[in-house]
């Protein structure tokens, strides 16, 4: 607990002196002020989330959490919770979306088992398992505060890890048959909006499982009760294992001054966990696009993000929010490798006498 307490208080704001440098750089360059739009605001603040005007991104990763949900029993999701496990063997070897659009992206895929329900073993599995999967919330807790701090514990320690090995862009991902009803919870207890509101098809159940996914969600918070104004309180109670892990990681991200590009639904959730347990979390995060699910939609809202993409993706993964460094890192290639004015030999405005 300790720890995350003090990595969440550890979080400064972003460097302004940094963001000022780097807009009066956009200003020089050669096009019209503001031409390049949401390019030149990324490249801003990645300036001041890295302490640097001008700054580079070596090393891209994407942290895939996986966890099962106890939840699956009430029948929530078009797909047993085995699929869980039989993804994160695809993501090993290398056969999921994920995979291929993070070797687009040129980003490491780092896989992590936080809450599989089943056994893995594999050289590439960063095997940090602090229970098989949680407890049905529709019943009780889906967590113990043990196994939350736990799990959140894994996603620092794994960032500390990455950012010792020279990653300077993270994205969030995940796999968890489940987690939609969990994040649609977190959702609806954090921003105190009705649950139907916040309550989407997920992997793909028809209106009459939909209308029970929202009454199994509406049961759990009303067995749980779990407090708004606390953030670990909700996650605890019905969050899960993964979603835990992704705080974990925006937390310890944000302590580093590293920026965190989110995925959809259930990063999103992570991050408004976050954000409620700290507040400067939220400048040192990007949008990577808008889900289809509808709660996504409010959280974003709530974090006051604009997402980069909507290409109505619903898969997960990080498959989004690693679309979305290509856009990141683009925004810093023109920040960094075009000319100014005064290096181009360009006029900036027009002469006194016309010809």
């Amino acid at each position: 607990m300790n720890d995350v307490l003090e990595r969440a208080a550890r979080i400064q704001p972003l460097d302004t002196d940094a963001m000022e440098q780097a807009r009066v750089r956009q200003q020089q360059l050669t096009k019209p002020a503001g031409s390049l739009g949401r390019l030149e605001e990324l490249a801003i603040q990645v300036a001041g989330i890295r302490q640097n005007p001008v700054p580079v991104i070596e090393r891209k990763a994407v942290i895939v959490m996986a966890g099962d949900h106890g939840v699956t029993s009430e029948g929530v999701s078009a797909y047993p919770s085995v699929v869980t496990a039989q993804m994160v063997h695809n993501f090993l070897r290398g056969g999921a979306a994920i995979n291929a659009l993070a070797r687009h992206a040129g980003a490491d895929v780092i896989v992590v088992d936080v809450g599989v329900a089943a056994e893995i073993q594999h050289p590439d599995l960063l095997s940090r398992k602090v229970a098989p999967g949680t407890a049905n919330m529709a019943a009780g807790p889906a967590m113990t505060r043990e196994q939350m701090l736990q799990a959140i514990q894994v996603g620092i320690d794994i960032l500390d890890t990455l950012v010792g090995q020279g990653i300077d862009l993270v994205a969030t991902g995940d796999m968890g048959i489940g987690n939609t009803t969990a994040s649609s919870a977190i959702t609806a207890a954090l921003t105190q909006a009705p649950v139907a509101l916040v309550t989407g098809h997920g992997t793909g159940i028809d209106d009459e499982q939909l209308a029970h996914k929202v009454q199994v969600i509406e049961r759990a918070l009303a067995r749980n009760t779990p407090d708004p104004r606390d953030p670990l309180d909700v996650l605890m109670k019905v969050g899960g294992l993964e979603i835990a892990g992704l705080v974990g990681v925006i937390v310890a991200a944000a302590s580093h001054r590293v920026p965190v590009v989110i995925d959809g639904f259930i990063s999103g959730a992570a991050a408004l966990v976050a954000v409620e347990l700290q507040p400067a979390i939220g400048a040192y995060l990007f949008a990577g696009h808008s889900s289809v699910e509808p709660g996504h939609h409010v959280v974003l809202d709530k974090l006051g993000l604009v997402p980069l993409l909507d290409l109505k993706l619903r898969l997960g993964e990080g498959t989004g929010a690693v679309l979305a460094m290509n856009i990141i890192e683009a925004a810093l290639h023109a920040h960094r490798e075009m000319a100014t004015f005064a290096e181009a030999g360009v006029s900036t405005s027009l002469p006194e006498t016309l010809p």
